[in-house]
């Protein structure tokens, strides 16, 4: 651009230098501002009609939002380019960033970004100094109850122990957003599901899915079953459920909860469906070749269902 005039600004400046920058571009006495994300808020420049950001891929999800949010502020037409260096192998992180600030281009997307952000790098300790913690590793209904249970603590109130149980399947379970659109919905749904406890609850919860959203998808009707599993689980003792290729093994959270004249009833009864491992964390490996996941949810059940009774004396 050898005709146009070029300023600079960057965070090392004085509190007057910036302003006294950012004034005469807006007064348009100069035509092109290079700086650091220094702009990305509080700063109105109706006339700029483009941007570009250079190394966008090292920019948060947030911040490029920010960035891009520096042109189109009024009625005329703007341009952002978002540019990485030429032949670079992004991360997957970038990746995302970079395909989410891509997709959500309509008035009003802000809140859309915030939630891909959160999925992307992860939710911070909202009631501490720090800033750390990734939503993604405990899932959103363990992150929402940490939540609660930490505001119940600064009130006073007591709050039950809780062990978390641990759950891996080979099989997609989800909401998709296709199936429910409307983001806070959906994110609703989710911690619903997270609190069933029975399978009157289950199906309370399946009821309400057709009701509003039609025939439920196969990813949603997993995930209503493994929330079921996972409070079946924690009531027999186990702290985690696995599925490995043709068995789902069931982990003990404590050696002091085996009772092996149980066990060997229970192990009986399965016929040479379940084993038992005195391995360093003790588990029992149910068999589910050839099952479809439905019959497979089923066998698991009923199988935390005649432990749990065998425990309870009934």
């Amino acid at each position: 651009f050898p005709q146009a005039k070029v300023g600079y600004a960057h965070g090392q400046m004085s509190e007057r230098q910036l302003e006294k920058i950012i004034l005469a571009f807006i007064n348009r006495e100069f035509d092109i501002l290079v700086c650091t994300t220094i702009i990305e808020s509080g700063i109105d420049m109706p006339n700029v009609n483009t941007i570009i950001v250079e190394d966008a891929d090292k920019l948060g999800l947030a911040q490029l939002y920010q960035l891009r949010g520096r042109v189109g502020r009024s009625s005329r037409l703007a341009y952002a380019y978002l540019t990485y260096r030429k032949d670079k192998v992004l991360s997957e992180v970038a990746e995302k960033r970079l395909k989410a600030i891509r997709e959500f281009t309509e008035f009003g997307s802000g809140f859309k970004i915030a939630m891909r952000d959160l999925q992307i790098r992860g939710a911070g300790n909202l009631l501490g100094p720090e800033q750390h913690g990734h939503m993604e590793a405990v899932g959103y209904d363990t992150y929402v109850r940490l939540l609660e249970e930490t505001i119940k603590e600064l009130k006073g109130i007591k709050v039950r122990e809780h062990k978390e149980i641990f759950v891996e399947f080979m099989l997609d379970a989800y909401l998709d957003s296709t199936y429910i659109q409307d983001e806070q919905a959906r994110l609703d749904m989710y911690k619903t599901i997270a609190a069933i406890e029975t399978e009157e609850e289950a199906m309370d919860v399946r009821d309400e899915l057709i009701d509003r959203y039609g025939d439920i998808p196969s990813e949603a009707s997993n995930l209503i079953e493994i929330a079921l599993v996972k409070r079946l689980a924690g009531l027999c003792g186990f702290n985690m459920v696995r599925q490995k290729g043709d068995e789902v093994m069931l982990f003990y959270s404590d050696q002091s909860l085996l009772l092996f004249p149980l066990l060997s009833k229970i192990i009986q009864e399965y016929k040479g469906r379940l084993l038992f491992s005195a391995a360093k964390t003790p588990y029992l490996s149910l068999k589910t070749k050839g099952t479809e996941p439905k019959e497979m949810f089923d066998n698991i059940k009923n199988l935390l269902q005649d432990i749990h009774k065998l425990q309870s004396g009934e």
